[in-house]
């Protein structure tokens, strides 16, 4: 299966980045991670760019999601809410009508903070465009307090409960890429009951 990680910092030695890079370690058998890493190259959301023809950087993030199996979001909080640059991807990601490149994505949602509540706000609004956009999410929150003092030399994680939850969030996502290939089979096949 392979997942594209995407975290919603643009901060170059940024702790979700890290986490995000991390996740690759810590992916059960079969689960490939490939980090996205260009969030700060999608310029900001002009309806009027999906007739005129949509930037290059947006025409990667959405080739990037249509050619993975599930999609990790890994994400900060500012100011009680998700990055702006995360926001407007999913925003450019979910568009035009009726093409989303989110829509039956199965998708697992990490938060992470140095303050204690691990960024808990910016998961639950991720989550809830998610429910707009039509992108199964794994039911799983698993939102990481203190981040700071998790993270290990270069990208790996030094708190072994950390590392058990992600494990445990990402085995779950698989769980649900099977469950939505299957149906997804089913409604193809015309003589399914």
């Amino acid at each position: 299966m392979k997942v594209l990680a995407i975290h919603g910092s643009l901060r170059r030695d940024s702790f979700t980045g890290r986490l995000a890079r991390a996740a690759g370690a810590v992916a059960g058998d079969g689960i490939e991670i490939e980090n996205y890493e260009n969030l700060g190259e999608i310029p900001g959301f002009n309806e009027d760019l999906e007739t005129e023809g949509l930037p290059p950087a947006v025409e990667d993030l959405r080739a990037r999601l249509a050619g993975s199996d599930a999609l990790l979001i890994v994400t900060p909080e500012y100011n009680a809410s998700a990055p702006g640059a995360l926001k407007n991807a999913i925003d450019w990601a979910s568009r035009p009508h009726g093409n989303s490149a989110l829509a039956g994505l199965p998708t697992a949602i990490v938060s992470a903070s140095p303050m204690p509540f691990g960024a808990i706000w910016a998961n639950e609004q991720i989550r809830k465009a998610f429910t707009i956009t039509g992108t199964p999410t794994v039911e799983r929150e698993l939102a990481i307090g203190k981040i700071d003092g998790k993270l290990g030399e270069g990208d790996t994680i030094s708190d072994p409960e950390v590392e058990e939850q992600l494990g445990m969030l990402l085995t779950e996502l698989g769980d649900l890429a099977e469950t939505v290939r299957e149906a997804e089979a089913g409604a193809l096949d015309p003589t399914a009951a």
